[in-house]
């Protein structure tokens, strides 16, 4: 297998600030798709028991996680409270994520240009293998999305899309839950 081939057993799926309040200034068609991508990689994440870490970016302003994603966590997830930009600035996080024993870390959220791309920076740093789902970030700004997913790729991080992750995780046609994870893409 290439190493950089996502394997669902060596997974965790980190979720940035995925919060009402910031959400609002997102453009409505980039929130959208981070919402609907982000629920199916959470409902396959349930599935295959890849643990799910997720961060609140000071919720007493920004307030809660979204419903539509908050719906969908594992009775697992971890959720951190946070004012510091990057996930590992939270109190907890990096143990946290040390504790899974696993080294890909895949990352949804917003905002691309902060928060993510702090995180996906010190996780690298860290010898975390970092995949950001490109179709599962947002910024205010477009450009500013393009700008941090271009230098997160040159920094060494792994650009992709969600079904590559669910496919991924699969890896083959006779996986147990082939056919309700691949019902989510309809």
């Amino acid at each position: 297998m290439h190493p950089n081939l996502l394997d669902a057993d060596n997974s965790v799926l980190l979720v940035v600030d995925i919060q009402e309040r910031l959400s609002t200034a997102m453009p409505a068609l980039d929130l959208e798709q981070m919402l609907k991508h982000g629920q199916r990689l959470l409902q396959a994440a349930g599935l295959l028991n890849v643990p799910v870490l997720l961060t609140e970016q000071y919720p007493q302003g920004l307030g809660p996680t979204q419903a539509e994603i908050s719906e969908c966590l594992p009775g697992n997830t971890r959720i951190f409270s946070k004012t510091g930009f990057s996930c590992c600035a939270a109190d907890g996080f990096k143990q946290a994520l040390a504790d899974t024993g696993r080294n890909q870390v895949v990352a949804i959220g917003q905002e691309a240009h902060v928060c993510v791309l702090q995180t996906a920076l010190e996780l690298l740093s860290a010898n975390y293998q970092v995949h950001l789902v490109a179709d599962a970030v947002c910024s205010r700004q477009v450009q500013h999305k393009d700008y941090a997913l271009q230098r997160m790729q040159q920094q060494g991080v792994t650009l992709s899309c969600h079904e590559s992750v669910l496919f991924e995780w699969l890896r083959d046609a006779r996986h147990s839950h082939f056919k309700t994870i691949s019902a989510l893409l309809r």
